[in-house]
């Protein structure tokens, strides 16, 4: 028999059998595991899609992505899923790291941003690299940032953040790669041109069987995304990363991640930060 469970206050019909089946779906489509203790969470973000369709129960909503295989309302329901949770600098010490790394260089640096949510992140990357390179080898150089989520990346193309937010880098930042808002835009800043230039937002689903991606990178950065796959998807996520890295790349990780014993293609150098353990082969 099948149990609504819901908690009081949640007027929408979630069985069992509907969040197994919503646990299930977003596994497949995005490699994302859901534990049990995900269910409000499931209910309170796609609450909003079935009340926007006018359904009460979640098995309908279900019934209605099972009928259109290549609905639009997929995205939504992927979009609604996924944790964006993202700020400037975060994880501060990997970007010395990264400076580190490029310093010097007379030739353009690509960098690939893996999970870029709303953009503080790539913009991060890009900031670090007009700070080593300067702006003319900088302009010339490419951050490709990709997410799953269409909606954060429609947000990260606009480049812009709330002023408070902004603020909380140093002065020196906000001058350099910010414009402030006026009038309507009162509280608002903006990503300068000449930052939002190099980097390429793209959707890309780190669990699709293809990846619309080509040529190698000095950096990846797949930070706190790996959290949400199971132990067979980061492996096959890491041993697809091996051949997009130079040899001397390096792969930064979040805080909470350790790929120490799930591969073999990479080894850590320092804090959440790997290099190429071989020579991927051809």
């Amino acid at each position: 028999m099948q149990t609504p469970a819901n908690l009081p206050g949640q007027d929408l019909l979630l069985t069992d059998a509907d969040f197994a089946r919503i646990c299930q779906l977003i596994y497949e489509r995005a490699g994302i595991v859901l534990a049990a203790n995900k269910r409000d969470m499931v209910y309170s973000r796609l609450a909003k899609r079935l009340r926007l369709h006018g359904m009460s129960q979640f098995s309908e909503y279900l019934e209605r992505l099972a009928r259109q295989p290549k609905a639009r309302e997929w995205e939504a329901f992927t979009n609604a899923l996924t944790t964006n949770l993202t700020a400037f600098f975060r994880e501060a010490h990997h970007f010395p790291m990264l400076a580190e790394h490029i310093a010097g260089r007379h030739e353009p640096v690509r960098v690939w941003c893996a999970a870029a949510s709303t953009g503080e992140e790539p913009y991060s990357i890009a900031m670090t690299l007009f700070e080593t390179l300067g702006a003319q080898l900088a302009g010339q150089s490419q951050v490709i940032a990709s997410d799953i989520d269409t909606d954060a990346l429609a947000k990260a193309r606009t480049g812009v953040y709330p002023l408070k937010q902004v603020l909380e880098l140093s002065e020196e930042r906000v001058k350099r790669f910010f414009l402030k808002g006026s009038g309507s835009h009162l509280g608002l800043a903006r990503v300068r041109p000449e930052l939002s230039r190099i980097v390429d937002f793209r959707q890309l689903n780190l669990h699709a069987p293809h990846w619309d991606l080509s040529g190698q990178f000095d950096a990846i950065f797949c930070r706190n995304i790996m959290i949400y796959f199971d132990k067979p998807s980061q492996a096959r996520i890491l041993k697809r990363f091996a051949p997009y890295l130079k040899p001397d790349g390096l792969l930064f990780t979040g805080h909470s991640e350790n790929f120490t014993y799930l591969s073999d293609d990479f080894k850590l150098r320092g804090h959440t930060v790997y290099t190429l353990a071989k020579k991927p082969k051809a």
